[in-house]
């Protein structure tokens, strides 16, 4: 079934390939040049790892509520999705602290990857552009970048003068499955070597529709198994939660983020200070199963009340778990053309967060504070000698964490890395090329309660590749990179609601390390192009959470405060998957439109090599195709996507099977810029997702079983540029 979707959904774009074959004088498709990189500057053609970008039209074509969810259908990459407030991006089935998200190149600086509850301190809204580097890129942004770097670039500073004084973007629209309304607007004005830029965003949304129970068919399958071992009072109790249907309660989104950024553009340097602040206020779906959190009352109010207003439901006395969250962030960034010879560019970057979030039992009810503030600073430089182009520095992390309440599954850790870097890029004779680089880092742990652990890490890579003028480029390379456990993976002990779990840390974890083999094949014409990247990833100690047991109350327990014991565990693992990926432009076809068609499969496979037998890495994604078709005719554009997801049956230990679901999403947009309105990409859109409302549960979700995605939704909006 796998190599049948792999083949199906590449088959018709090859055929088109065989029809239009580039010559060395054809214009190539532009590429976006990639920024996250390290190294020089160089487009995705040019990296032998698989890289995109999303553009701003494609932001807003895609854009979610979450950042997850936003980047869900681009090849490789999945949601660990958690309601409407909060998810992050799985690459190749990693996610966590395994994957770095960014902000303009400096790590976002929040508590997002210590649960699935929490919010990412960038969610894209009101971003320039999203580059996504899949595969270990941990040389230029930590040891725990081993599944890839998602960067955020939110253009509030600038190292070039831009063209027009007075430029901007504003984005309006209504979805119609939470009666949810979301805005955000862009504005940059130039007064000779100075540039403001201003930025702001808000959404407000309702608990979402879905297509059926919250609650899985096989989850409920489980529970009615168990009800003649159950009371009457629990039969009861099961019955009013079976019967949450058509609505997630609690699902509900209100957020704002405001952002400010000045910058100074001279000949050969530049300089700029942006502050953005974000706040936020989501409902924790699945919450209200454990706890107390759940009951007949506030069931008929949610029903009644919920569309008034979330926050008067909360006065009235609903029970309902929500974040309030606030995130403050200040960037510094600075540049400055050497040019001596050896030098050419040196870089710098300092970035200083506040962020902390109170979660909510109920109306005035503090529970747990989690809190992170920290500092990282990055300084590049770049050079040339030899023929041998690259960037070596230094960066510095500084954070502290600390969660205080009920749910403080983690107590007080400060955390301190140093790192130097080093990666060189040469291009050879006959289109071949070579590149490599070197990462030292030691991590320092302190934790209130287990004390100090520290960790010295290296990591390495080195690649080669080769350009052929009929526009074919391959490369393979091979990369080791080490991760020092997180804090939560040292030192866990306590109730997490968010993954339902007890979950219990080991501070005598080992370093995690990882050897990958990657390797590439694409091809890139004038009307379209494709590629293949294939990889295999051996780990030695993967961390992950597995059913145990642990000490509780002076007991052996496999069950604490009513939720399953897990404990963090170390095991060696090997995954192997890889994209397939394809697009064609035709040009004066069918009613004389142009017509784009693209089609992408990615998979993952994970094993756990264990003395006990293999196991399943848990949480992975299942093969996925994605295919969609645009045209383009005089002022309109429209377009379909299909998702087809497999079933996922290898779902690891303590884990249910995830049926898996074919989602079809409409949309069509009229440019308005030849009426005299606004720049080009000025459009009215209206769009239906899901428009057969499939139920959807996420493989790589923990709360796939009580939280499936939105259903049948109706989205209508305004993007205007100027």
């Amino acid at each position: 079934m796998k190599k049948f979707l792999a083949s199906a959904s590449v088959a018709p774009f090859l055929l088109g390939f065989a029809h239009a074959q580039a010559t060395a004088d054809e214009v190539r498709v532009e590429e976006a040049v990639f920024v996250t990189a390290p190294g020089p500057q160089r487009t995705a053609g040019e990296l032998i790892g698989n890289a995109s970008a999303l553009d701003r039209d494609d932001i807003v074509t895609q854009l979610a509520s979450t950042l997850g969810d936003t980047l869900d259908r681009q090849p490789g990459v999945a949601t660990t999705f958690y309601g409407q407030g909060a998810s992050r991006p799985v690459l190749r089935g990693l996610g966590s602290e395994r994957v770095q998200v960014l902000t303009n190149g400096i790590g976002v600086i929040d508590a997002s990857a210590v649960s699935p509850d929490h919010q990412v301190a960038a969610d894209g809204i009101d971003a320039k552009s999203i580059e996504i580097l899949r595969g270990p890129v941990a040389l230029a942004y930590g040891g725990q970048a081993i599944g890839g770097v998602v960067n955020v670039i939110d253009g509030l500073i600038v190292d070039e003068l831009p063209e027009a004084a007075v430029s901007g973007d504003f984005y309006a629209a209504f979805n119609g499955v939470n009666e949810g309304e979301e805005f955000s607007g862009r504005a940059q004005f130039v007064n000779g070597p100075l540039v403001f830029n201003f930025s702001a965003s808000s959404r407000a949304f309702d608990d979402f529709d879905i297509p059926g129970f919250a609650e899985s068919s096989l989850l409920r399958a489980l529970e009615e198994a168990e009800e003649d071992h159950d009371d009457e009072d629990h039969d009861d109790d099961h019955h009013e939660e079976e019967e949450s249907r058509d609505t997630l309660e609690n699902s509900f989104l209100d957020t704002q983020s405001f952002a400010a950024g000045l910058n100074w553009v001279g000949e050969t340097a530049y300089f700029g200070m942006a502050v953005r602040q974000q706040t936020s206020e989501y409902g924790l779906p699945g919450h209200s199963h454990h706890h107390g959190h759940h009951d007949e009352d506030h069931d008929e109010d949610h029903d009644e009340d919920h569309d008034e207003d979330h926050d008067e439901d909360h006065e009235e006395g609903e029970e309902s778990p929500f974040i309030d969250l606030e995130h403050t962030r200040v960037d510094i960034h600075g540049g400055l053309a050497v040019n001596n010879g050896f030098l050419t560019d040196i870089t710098g970057t300092l970035s200083i967060a506040d962020y902390e979030h109170t979660e909510f039992e109920g109306p005035g009810e503090a529970g747990t504070v989690f809190a992170s503030e920290g500092v990282e600073g990055r300084l590049q430089f770049a050079h040339e000698i030899g023929g041998f182009e690259g960037a070596f520095g230094l960066q510095y992390i500084s954070k502290d964490f600390d969660a205080v309440g009920e749910e403080a599954f983690i107590s007080t850790t400060d955390i301190q890395n140093v790192a130097l870097f080093v990666y060189e890029t040469k291009e050879l004779q006959d289109g071949f090329g070579i590149e490599g680089g070197t990462r030292i880092a030691s991590v320092r742990l302190d934790n209130v309660d287990f004390g100090t652990r520290d960790y010295d890490l290296i990591s390495g890579s080195f690649g080669v590749h080769r350009h052929h003028d009929s526009n074919l480029f391959y490369g393979a390379q091979l990369s080791y990179t080490e991760r020092a456990p997180s804090e939560s993976e040292l030192f866990a002990f306590g109730p997490h609601l968010a993954t339902n779990q007890f979950e219990v840390g080991n501070a005598n974890l080992s370093k995690e390390t990882g050897l990958n083999l990657e390797g590439t094949v694409r091809w890139q014409g004038s009307n379209g192009g494709f590629g293949v990247n294939l990889f295999v990833t051996e780990f030695d100690d993967f961390i992950f959470l597995a059913p145990g047991v642990t000490t509780f109350e002076g007991e052996e327990v496999d069950e604490a405060d009513e939720l399953p014991v897990f404990l963090f565990v170390q095991d060696d693992a090997s995954f192997f998957g890889g994209e397939i990926y394809a697009g064609y432009t035709l040009e004066d076809g069918f009613l004389g439109a142009t017509w784009r068609f693209d089609g992408s499969v990615d998979f993952v496979e994970a094993d756990l090599d264990g003395v006990d037998g293999n196991g399943n890495v848990p949480f992975i994604p299942p093969v996925t195709l994605n295919s969609g078709v645009k045209a383009s005719l005089g002022a309109w554009k429209v377009g379909a996507d299909v998702t087809v997801a497999a079933d996922q049956d290898d779902p690891g230990a303590g884990q249910l099977e995830t049926d898996g679901y074919t989602t079809l999403d409409l949309r069509a947009a009229y440019d308005l810029s030849g009426h005299g309105i606004g720049e080009a990409g000025t459009n009215l859109f209206v769009e239906a997702r899901n428009v057969t409302d499939e139920e959807v549960r996420y493989a790589t979700s923990t709360l796939k079983e009580l939280t499936p995605a939105p259903g049948q939704n109706v989205r209508v909006g305004l993007r205007l540029t100027f």
